[in-house]
């Protein structure tokens, strides 16, 4: 069956390997491999311990030498690890190399991650995107599920049984890779009809972005009343999750949860998740989410602006927002980031720390977008009440006569609606 292996399903003890080439590179190699810790937690993979190696240069059978190599093997047996797990990323050929030397199962960062991605993906388009993925990183991996066949048949320019089988097989996996590629064209262009109905009501939309683990789905529930699982776990949610708020000021906003980012992520998955961060290139901001409790915020904050960039989004409005403030023990780290980022928010999605001042500003992020006006309906125009409930927000309603007079927020794009019912007698006034 042509799938990623197993394996990583039957692991319980695993060495974790982080290799380095410079030694200025030392302490974020020491932080990736902290952070793979977690990824491999996320799965429910013991880890037994964790190595740091530091080698000149790369080398093409292990990725280190061969004397590097044997101590690490020697290690993982000593520790009975059933398996080690490298945080770089390992070519077939390499995996090859250490699991026929040690006789354990070799894995990467990148396998780590797609099968958390496949245990975590919900919709449709998310697993289609996640099999996607799976079936990429595989292919050129089949090789080794058929080294018992490779030499069978012979005879000059005759072709083995294994070769055949091997051919036969990529064969097959190309084309279940065009299949759901062609399942994945067919539900973007759902969710493309689905997006331009929403587009049809002028409302605003923001969407939450930001480095996994930072908060994003609780700040979602704190904002919306919503229960998006929100976990202590890296990649707890995969599926966008959008919920509709209301702003102090009555200004009503579409918020969306996307997908959080990491260092190292593979960049099959950028492309596989493109159409799901989509949703922040079609936001009119958006609010970039960080751990102030994180020692490597700073390296988190560069992770998702490189991401955001790539999905060409650098230049969207973005609302900086620091998390988890209520963590952050040392003051003079809080200090420091204030003093760097002096128009971010420090909140507290947990404690709600900060919230209020939160929606102020992003209903300052809508100003001009919206206008408070004040309206005399006649009541036989129930159609224009009803979009005024559906896609404003109404703050008073009165009865003079056959006429209501409301005081609404309205967006821009219904002024043409509204423009005949406007009370001469009342100011209007820009929402600011």
């Amino acid at each position: 069956m042509f799938e990623i292996r197993d394996k990583p399903n039957m692991v319980e003890r695993a060495l974790l390997v982080g290799v380095y080439f410079d030694k200025h590179e030392a302490d974020e190699a020491e932080s990736l491999l902290d952070e793979l810790r977690e990824l491999v937690k996320t799965l429910g993979i013991g880890v037994v311990d964790q190595l740091l190696v530091r080698v000149p240069k790369s080398h093409a059978r292990y990725l280190m030498g061969t004397g590097k190599t044997e101590e690490v093997i020697d290690v993982a047996k000593d520790l009975e690890c059933d398996c080690i797990i490298f945080d770089n990323e390992l070519t077939p050929a390499q995996q090859r190399a250490w699991e026929q030397d040690s006789n354990i199962c070799v894995i990467d960062r990148q396998e780590v991650i797609l099968d958390i991605f496949n245990v975590r993906a919900q919709t449709k388009e998310a697993r289609l995107q996640v099999q996607l993925a799976r079936m990429e990183y595989s292919l050129p991996r089949l090789a080794r599920m058929w080294t018992h066949l490779d030499r069978q048949g012979g005879g000059v320019g005759a072709r083995g049984e294994g070769e055949k089988q091997l051919e036969t097989d990529r064969r097959l996996a190309r084309k279940r890779i065009d299949r759901v590629k062609a399942q994945l064209e067919e539900v973007r262009k759902q969710r493309t009809t689905q997006r331009k109905e929403r587009e049809r009501m002028p409302l605003p939309h923001a969407s939450i972005v930001g480095y996994t683990n930072a908060g994003k789905s609780t700040l979602l529930n704190r904002l919306t009343g919503s229960s998006v699982l929100a976990e202590d776990m890296l990649f707890a949610t995969l599926d966008t999750t959008t919920r509709r708020i209301e702003l102090p000021d009555g200004q009503p906003l579409l918020l969306t949860d996307t997908v959080g980012f990491i260092r190292r992520l593979p960049h099959r998955l950028v492309e596989a998740f493109k159409a799901t961060l989509e949703e922040a290139l079609l936001a009119d901001f958006l609010i970039h989410l960080l751990d102030a409790s994180d020692p490597e915020v700073l390296a988190t904050y560069t992770t998702t602006q490189e991401v955001l960039a790539e999905l060409g989004a650098e230049e969207k409005r973005k609302l900086l927002v620091f998390n988890k403030v209520d963590l952050v023990e040392d003051n003079t780290m809080r200090r420091e980031l204030e003093s760097r980022f002096p128009d971010a928010c420090f909140i507290s999605a947990g404690t709600g720390e900060g919230l209020e001042n939160l929606q102020n500003r992003m209903s300052t992020m809508l100003a001009g977008r919206v206008h408070r006006l004040h309206l005399r309906v006649p009541q036989s125009r129930h159609d224009v009440v009803t979009r005024l409930h559906r896609d404003g927000k109404i703050i008073s309603t009165d009865y003079e006569g056959q006429d209501v007079l409301l005081q609404a927020v309205i967006p821009k794009a219904m002024q043409d609606l509204v423009t005949p019912f406007i009370d001469s007698e009342a100011t209007p006034t820009a929402m600011e």
